[in-house]
């Protein structure tokens, strides 16, 4: 929706925006019982710098405790910590030999934190705790250290396990992303036609994404299913019988194999979902209550009953009732193949979005060390954390990030400043890591919140540690890291968030190109196909490539929509337009799938090959845009009839203009 004039701008506004919701009790609960215990049982032991590091750990570990099942929280919670033991190892260096470590280890951090979220929290935790090594006097210990941070780190892992609810069986979380996913997809067909369609469709895809998710860390992580022989499995499988949808049987197939097949059932709907939101035609409600009933068959993994009867009055309808009927029938049916989520190709972090983040980000630590070495002898680690903090994007725009920042801090300063003479002795500090344990699942929902909670419970960590003057210093230091980062971060090629969108939305089209490919691949490969056996593994590659496109495109948008609330004085391109065209022309291609099935008339393969050459051509202007605007490539003049070689070509116009306008 376009802003109003007389709407505050994007950067002024974004510091005041707070993500609501329900309060995660599960998430405070395992926040209170992870750091208070961890910091309190270094103390009582007499090791203060052991206390601390195992805090950070379960600090760390803590913030990163996302919702999800318990294996992908293991991922998000592992793989950041180790990378944060990596840092501790690394920040053996002191003073000014420090900051080539910093330099080369914030490039590295940077270009690491492209591939994906997970790796973004490794990145940062690389970095973090390399210069918390370095900037404490003496610095920290090297393995000693390394392994109190990693076995802090557990305890919140452990409690995750520990703490799951039990009632639900093997396979609790990923059923339950599964039927998300299908409620997700019910609430899109029930916003047909009204203007929540697009966000209900982008919710969908997101909700997609984190069951693939889901389900691939459960293939990886649980091993019986991934060393299990395939005979095995389809020796189980044929000694169940399946039975009739709608009786009171547990569906067929291994428990460790049926939330998999539920998800390609689920990929399926999708697809036909998007040949209806395409169409924009109001739906009736019969049309969501499929869904809905095989998202409660899913949660309690029973057969869904009776479904809607179909109403074939349009291929998009048509082929939506016969997509709801075999998603019942893959309830009763064998499924003798282990689980194969599909895996989404990350940007590299050696293509050009990783060096430039890189780049940004070993700029900005770089010169907050060297400002931090100037004004301190030591524990001057504040600063180049704090600026590490405040070049990651995904934390939202840059303006927003620093004003947060140092709001959060200044906030945290004058709590803690009443409390600070109070905590003497190991255990009114460890009561005060505990309540802000509790508050960290809440503080996520805003940067300066979760500023706050964390420069407390620093503050704890370093007053119990003996230094009770602290909370000044770290106020100061903040502000000037918020200077700096401010003052690097608007550098003109050093830090221009547009360049990111540019990467993500190239990367967003190039798979949106392969998906294309494949949706109008000419008749021929119908022909060459040996026989029914091939048909699911076709459907198979064509809904992993739709969902590689739809998943890039949600990230393109994510930063588009932090790139549109920066602050910036000069024109740019209107990316939040440029990525809605983008999802257009994935709904097309979707939507061309359904109706090929229901022979519609399948282009001709030059002016389907002469499409994609112009997607290739789009995609290139957005990641390179200093080579200037480029020409399309010539498009034959469709057929009349291919309606979805029409609405692409129109969308790669209105793209290639909001290119070579700014």
């Amino acid at each position: 929706m376009p802003r109003r004039p007389t709407d505050a701008p994007g950067w002024l506004a974004h510091p005041l925006r707070w993500q609501r919701g329900p309060v995660p009790w599960p998430a405070v609960l395992r926040g209170a019982l992870g750091m208070g215990p961890v910091f309190a049982l270094g103390l009582a032991g007499g090791h203060g710098r052991t206390a601390v590091l195992g805090g950070l750990g379960a600090m760390f570990a803590t913030i990163n405790d996302r919702p999800g099942t318990w294996r992908s929280g293991a991922v998000t919670i592992v793989l950041p910590a180790l990378a944060g033991a990596l840092g501790l190892l690394l920040g053996q260096e002191s003073g000014w030999r420090a900051v080539p470590v910093l330099a080369a280890v914030g490039l590295v951090s940077g270009a690491i934190s492209v591939a994906g979220p997970v790796w973004s929290l490794a990145g940062l935790q690389l970095l973090v705790l390399t210069a918390v090594g370095s900037g404490t006097a003496p610095p920290a210990p090297g393995w000693p250290g390394a392994g109190a941070f990693l076995a802090g780190a557990a305890w919140p892992l452990l409690l995750r396990v520990l703490l799951r609810r039990p009632s639900g069986g093997r396979g609790r979380d990923e059923r339950a992303a599964v039927a998300d996913v299908f409620d997700a997809l019910a609430d899109a067909l029930d916003a047909v036609g009204t203007a929540g369609a697009e966000p209900a469709r982008r919710r969908l895809t997101a909700t997609l994404d984190r069951a693939d998710e889901a389900l691939r860390l459960s293939a990886v992580l649980r091993l019986s299913v991934v060393l299990r022989p395939a005979a095995v499995l389809r020796l189980r499988t044929l000694l169940r019988r399946p039975g009739p949808i709608g009786g009171s049987r547990r569906p067929a197939g291994p428990p460790d194999v049926r939330p998999a097949a539920r998800l390609d059932a689920a990929a399926a709907l999708c697809e036909a979902a998007v040949a209806l939101l395409w169409e924009g035609a109001p739906l009736p409600p019969r049309i969501g209550a499929g869904p809905r009933r095989l998202a409660e068959a899913t949660r309690r993994d029973t057969l869904p009953g009776r479904l809607p009867a179909p109403v074939s009055d349009t291929a998009a309808r048509s082929a939506f009732d016969r997509a709801v009927l075999d998603a019942g029938l893959a309830f009763v049916a064998d499924s003798p193949a282990a689980p194969r989520p599909v895996r989404r190709p990350p940007v590299r972090p050696a293509g050009p979005a990783g060096r430039a983040y890189g780049l940004r980000v070993s700029a900005c630590v770089t010169v907050s060390t060297a400002v931090a070495l100037l004004l301190h002898a030591d524990h001057w680690y504040w600063l180049p954390a704090t600026a590490a903090f405040l070049v990651k994007p995904e934390l939202g725009p840059l303006f927003s990030r620093t004003v947060s920042r140092f709001a959060g801090t200044a906030l945290a300063v004058l709590a803690f400043a009443p409390l600070a003479p109070l905590l003497t002795g190991p255990w009114l500090p460890a009561l005060t890591v505990t309540a802000a344990g509790a508050l960290i699942p809440l503080a996520l929902r805003h940067f300066a919140a979760q500023t706050a909670v964390v420069t407390v419970t620093v503050l704890a960590f370093v007053s119990a540690g003996g230094d009770r003057e602290a909370a000044g210093s770290r106020l100061v230091d903040t502000a000037i890291a918020c200077a700096l980062v401010l003052l690097v971060g608007h550098l003109p090629r050093l830090a221009d968030s547009q360049v990111r969108v540019g990467h993500r939305s190239a990367h967003a089209l190039r798979h949106t190109r392969r998906y294309l490919d494949h949706v109008l691949a000419d008749s021929r490969a119908d022909d060459r196909a040996d026989g029914p056996a091939d048909a699911p593994a076709a459907a198979g590659q064509r809904a992993a490539l739709r969902r590689a496109a739809y998943g890039s495109l949600a990230e393109a948008r994510a930063a588009a929509e932090t790139a549109a609330a920066e602050f910036r004085t000069g024109g740019g391109r209107d990316w939040l337009r440029v990525t809605a065209g983008a999802e257009r022309i994935v709904d097309a291609a979707t939507a061309c799938a359904v109706r090929l099935e229901h022979g519609a008339a399948r282009p001709a393969a030059p002016a389907a090959r002469q499409v994609a050459d112009a997607l290739d051509a789009v995609a290139d202007a957005l990641e390179l845009p200093e080579a200037g605007p480029r020409r399309l490539p010539a498009i034959g003049a469709p057929p009349e009839d291919c309606r979805t070689l029409h609405d692409i070509v129109a969308e790669l116009h209105r793209i290639r203009d909001l290119t070579t306008a700014a």
